[in-house]
């Protein structure tokens, strides 16, 4: 027996290996695929803030990705053709059957007789090398040599069990293994390319590789935040940070001197600082900084200075002195809105309530371009900071909400915002209407009910693991006709004792993904599956990337002002918020939950929940919730009760009902049943005592025998 090594001559497996080599699917993150807004409000500065996505695309690389995916497609599909038009060379099976033309059926008889009748063609010595066929005197030999191989296999007895054990009437046989790889690496004088580009891979595109990686990995954090700007917002961490507190804070990053590098460090300082500090709305600065933040500017230096001049100039909105000026204020944006996360992890590692939500509040005023006492109204086209103060002092209100501002009868809101004096900014009724528009297509988030529940028990007892439900819809601004609730979809009913998906709070994989998804179309609605649906991306004109709304869920301790379960994050739903057809709200119930353990002692437990929206302005919500937690003797004695309760005696009046209820009376009442069973008692009683007499009397019978 031999091994035989085949190289890929004819590139047929070749292909193969590339197409299952870049068949991997690519990552996708959910803004490449969640919906948009539907607007055509442009801002004054949109070549600008488009010129900044794709900066900020070929910072993140997302450029080269798209290049390499494309081409990685475009070379699978080159295989694919190959994979399509190359002949395969399936290996061949030795069949005697076939060889001597004889159906399997066939008796030893026939076989015989046909091995007769080849015989007499295809003998070597009556045979005749037929020239038009290519046919030699060794080609005959061979030939006949296999069917003399394949005769012996289906009589000779010690030949057919090497056919049948083997598959070859010779015994084992060697086998092919074809490599996927071209023969001409192996080939007499390519020794030297093939070391040459071992050599390159792995001498130096190799080390180069890890080395690139592991020395990234060092100087970042996983925030992707360089650990010089994570030790700088760790040092401006303080537990009474207010909002502007820390707009000023991400400031200190380190990623701001790669960008504002050279002579831009210092440049039109002066500038813009003087664009930020004229006089706003309501005796504030243009750009709505406070005193202290005026103060703590004027004590910055270098790259600082200006990086924090220019995030207070794009939360402002300000128009810089030039287009230049400008292109590095919306620079200056998504770099601190990546800084912020890495500030919001420093903060939950102190467990502290109130600087954590002025972190999410700044997410909020970066993606909106809304200084921190901006009003919440800025969040719509077209209005701008005397717009919004102008309706403000209408209203009689100060920072009113989109949900209070939507809430006002048509009539009044039109009136308000445009059938004012020519001294009185307002908008025109085609601008108002492109903002009542987008406002009435924000997904703001409405929490109908939140409980405490421990899977499959009705009490939570001490160090159990808790889940903290919440059931919300999305009810954007300004939305009527909203249906009531059915009560059933507030409730959360435990998933099958074998469903371990559900059970551990995972997406449901394989057969069960599979289960899931016809029982939803048998039962429900198929939007009912739980497939994760995103929303749509955050409507920010004035944030130079896209981004996707998060909805953060955390419980806090209101008098320790302390965090006491971490946040959860919402990226996604599970069922849809818009109807596909005409874009009107669902109003669905979207249910989310958070685990816990319980405290270690019995009692009562009081939290506010909050739940925070990283990308709108006014649309968080906080709700005070009490967690129960009783001693495990007690929650058993409270079991013991309600089942005695929920088990009446059945020569009870709720006992009999209940029966009926369940079928138990039908046809009979339930003394006809008793006298049955006294009387079958009583027939059983009869029956035991008879074969005790039978007993006894068998018992003297034997006595008396032995008497005798």
């Amino acid at each position: 027996m031999s091994t035989d090594y085949n190289y890929d001559d004819q590139m047929v497996r070749v292909p193969i290996l590339i197409w299952w080599r870049l068949g991997a699917d690519p990552a996708i993150e959910i803004e490449n695929t969640a919906p948009r807004i539907k607007s055509d409000f442009r801002p004054p500065d949109h070549d600008l803030i488009q010129g900044q996505k794709r900066k900020q695309w070929r910072r993140e690389r997302r450029l080269k990705r798209i290049v390499t995916v494309v081409v990685g497609y475009a070379i699978m599909a080159l295989m694919l053709y190959l994979i399509t038009i190359t002949k395969t060379m399936a290996p061949k099976i030795w069949d005697p059957y076939y060889i001597l033309d004889v159906s399997r059926s066939s008796s030893e008889q026939q076989i015989k007789k046909r091995y007769r009748d080849l015989s007499r063609t295809l003998h070597p010595d009556k045979a005749q090398p037929d020239e038009s066929k290519n046919e030699t005197i060794e080609s005959i030999n061979d030939h006949w040599v296999e069917v003399s191989k394949a005769f012996k296999a289906l009589t000779d007895e010690e030949i057919r069990n090497n056919y049948i054990q083997y598959g070859h009437p010779d015994g084992k046989q060697g086998y092919s293994i074809g490599i996927a790889l071209p023969r001409f690496i192996i080939t007499e004088g390519n020794g030297k390319y093939v070391l040459l580009v071992y050599g390159l891979l792995l001498g130096v595109l190799l080390p180069y590789s890890v080395g690139k990686w592991w020395y990234g990995t060092q100087r970042m954090t996983k925030e992707k935040v360089l650990l010089a700007s994570a030790s700088n917002l760790f040092r401006e961490y303080k537990d009474d940070m207010m909002d502007g507190d820390v707009v000023n804070a991400l400031s200190s990053g380190k990623e701001y001197e790669d960008a504002f590098c050279g002579n831009k460090a210092d440049a039109s300082l002066g500038k813009i600082e003087q664009s930020i500090s004229r006089e706003g709305v309501e005796g504030s600065t243009a750009a709505g900084l406070a005193p202290k933040d005026q103060e703590k500017l004027r004590s910055y230096e270098g790259v600082r200075r200006k990086a924090a001049a220019l995030l207070w100039a794009y939360l402002g909105r300000v128009q810089l002195d030039g287009a230049a000026l400008d292109e590095e204020k919306y620079e200056a944006a998504p770099l601190a809105h990546k800084l912020l996360d890495s500030f919001i992890a420093i903060t939950l590692a102190f467990g502290n309530t109130a600087p954590l939500l002025s972190a999410y509040r700044t997410s909020q005023h970066l993606i909106q371009a809304i200084p921190p006492s901006g009003s919440p109204l800025l969040q719509l086209p077209h209005i701008t900071p005397s717009i919004a103060h102008s309706i403000e002092s209408l209203l009689s209100r100060n920072h009113p909400t989109l949900q209070q501002f939507m809430s006002l009868p048509e009539y009044q809101r039109r009136k308000i915002c445009t059938d004012q004096p020519a001294s009185t900014p307002c908008l025109s009724p085609a601008e108002y209407n492109t903002a009542i528009s987008i406002a009435r297509q924000l997904p703001f988030l409405s929490v109908e009910k939140a409980f405490f529940k421990v899977m499959g028990e009705r009490f939570i007892t001490p160090g159990a693991l808790v889940q903290f439900v919440v059931k919300a819809r999305v009810i954007p601004p300004g939305s009527t006709n909203i249906p009531d609730i059915n009560p059933s979809e507030l409730e959360d009913v435990d998933p099958d004792e074998g469903d371990l998906d559900a059970i551990l709070g995972r997406e449901p994989s394989g057969r069960n993904r599979k289960a899931k998804m016809l029982g939803a179309s048998t039962t429900s609605s198929p939007t009912d599956a739980e497939i994760p649906l995103p929303p749509p991306l955050a409507y920010a004109p004035y944030f130079p990337r896209d981004h996707s709304p998060r909805w953060h869920v955390l419980l806090a301790d209101s008098k320790m002002g302390k965090i006491v379960v971490p946040p959860f994050t919402m990226t996604t739903f599970n069922k849809p918020l818009f109807n596909e057809k005409n874009g009107t709200p669902t109003f669905n119930v979207q249910t989310f939950k958070m685990q816990f353990q319980a405290p270690p002692q019995a009692g009562k437990y009081r939290f506010v929940m909050h739940v925070v929206c990283d990308s709108y302005v006014g649309g968080d919500s906080q709700m005070d919730v009490i967690l129960e937690v009783e001693s495990a003797e007690k929650a058993e004695e409270m079991r013991n009760e309600e089942d005695e309760i929920s088990e009446p005696e059945e020569d009870s009046l709720a006992g009999q009902m209940s029966a009926l209820k369940s079928g138990q009376l039908s046809g009979t009442s339930a003394a006809t049943k008793q006298r049955k069973k006294i009387k079958e008692e009583e027939e059983d009683s009869d029956d035991e005592s008879g074969t005790d007499e039978e007993a006894e009397d068998t018992s003297e019978t034997d006595t008396d025998t032995d008497e005798e």
